[in-house]
């Protein structure tokens, strides 16, 4: 059922406060936005759209806009587009985000009748300019993050608001308690709200939403990675021969599980190659000393590098793509397990009949993981028993069982997709 919103609704101290202050980030911006530039944490051809300025024009007819932050949940939106583009052909969207990373995967991998902008500083001027040019039919927000400026902004210009695919672990829980007010408002102005768990809707009401759906992740419900054809046979010749598995998404901890790991496979059979990604692919030159001092000789990819027979590790400190990787790997070791960091997708290697392991910590994912394992199509691993569960027999079979769950995911969008639909301002 979807909550109908009051023409009146709450604008209390908080948000107030937080609405009157908001011109001062119009003051900060450009020199925020200088030096992460300076920094490379911006992309100067379209820094721009973080003031507001589009870089691509609006299409002809009803368009829909999604926001989500990390490069995670921009992806997992992509489901959610196809599905809605399945009842309505003549619909647009638009995909925003603030990462940079987020950007540069997002562009390999957009749906059709789909663009992609940042989204812009929450300063009441550049938000206005946002929505003057692109003039949404519906906003969608995905997971947690909430930018008070541009949801007020929207929601006063009558764009029908959704929160979809929410998720709030204790601790998010507790660290917004203590703005209870300003989340209680602002959820006030959302026509549908859905949780990826029961935890998470109950967090969401405690702050003062109303009714919220649980509809489970939308992450498993995203189609495959893309990956550029040319770009995938040179990699398939490049690794033509070797037993091939990838250390996928990783933090220190998951690194020294797999170089431990790959070190003894390899030196005990040299066709074994470990391709090595870590989550930020600006780690890549500590990943890199890291190698060397584990005498596992390697490729870099980014200086354009190919693995020779006697390379131990291709280390993919490259972002955008893992369609490549998932899509040569036999098995998979999911990063963030070994590292106190919730852990991570496993849903985007499932689709590729690669076997998924992971570690002991998989907190921000655990609802995924235990469906996963239900299965039998995930493995969770204990210290130092990586290298022996990449010599299991079992493990093409649970390839084989991942696959089969995201290709029913998929079809378990189009509830969700129709009550988004049914908000569009005709």
């Amino acid at each position: 059922m979807i909550s109908r919103v009051a023409d009146r609704v709450p604008t209390g101290p908080a948000l107030l406060a937080y609405l009157a202050a908001s011109p001062l980030i119009a003051v900060a911006g450009p020199l925020v936005l200088r030096r992460r530039l300076a920094r490379g944490k911006e992309d100067p051809d379209r820094v721009a759209e973080k003031r507001g300025y589009a870089s691509a024009p609006r299409p002809d007819g009803r368009l829909i806009w999604l926001h989500a932050v990390g490069l995670g949940e921009v992806l997992a939106l992509r489901g959610l587009i196809g599905a809605m583009a399945r009842l309505d052909p003549s619909l647009h969207f638009l995909i925003t985000s603030s990462a940079r990373s987020s950007a540069q995967v997002i562009g390999a991998n957009l749906p059709p009748h789909t663009r992609h902008q940042y989204l812009p500083l929450d300063a009441p001027r550049y938000v206005a300019r946002f929505l003057d040019h692109w003039h949404p039919d519906l906003s969608v927000w995905a997971e947690q993050e909430l930018w008070p400026g541009a949801v007020v902004a929207a929601h006063a210009r009558g764009v029908p608001l959704a929160l979809v695919n929410a998720r709030m672990t204790d601790a998010g829980f507790a660290r917004r308690a203590k703005a209870r007010g300003l989340y209680h408002d602002l959820l006030a102005r959302f026509r549908l709200i859905t949780a990826q768990d029961s935890r998470s809707a109950g967090h969401l009401r405690a702050l003062g939403a109303g009714q919220v759906q649980v509809t489970g992740s939308l992450k498993s419900a995203a189609p495959p990675l893309a990956a550029d054809p040319a770009a995938l046979a040179q990699v398939q010749a490049a690794v033509q021969g070797r037993r091939v598995w990838v250390a996928a998404s990783t933090h220190p901890g998951d690194e020294a599980q797999a170089m431990a790991a790959q070190a003894a496979l390899w030196r005990a059979d040299p066709r074994w190659l470990m391709v090595l990604a870590p989550r930020d692919a600006g780690r890549a030159g500590a990943v890199a000393s890291a190698l060397t001092e584990a005498r596992l000789p390697f490729a870099r990819r980014s200086l354009g590098r190919e693995p020779s027979a006697s390379d131990a590790v291709w280390l993919a400190d490259t972002y955008g793509e893992m369609g490549l990787w998932y899509r040569v790997a036999e098995t998979a070791l999911i990063g963030g397990g070994f590292d106190k960091v919730g852990g991570h997708n496993p849903w985007e290697a499932a689709h590729f009949n690669t076997a998924i392991l992971h570690g002991p910590d998989t907190t921000n994912f655990a609802r995924d993981y235990s469906q996963l394992q239900a299965e039998a199509a995930a493995l969770q691993l204990a210290p130092a028993g990586l290298a022996a569960a990449l010599q299991d027999p079992v493990l093409p079979g649970m390839g084989e069982r991942a696959a089969r769950i995201v290709h029913n995911a998929a079809k378990g969008l189009d509830p969700l997709a129709a009550d988004l639909l049914s908000l569009v301002r005709p």
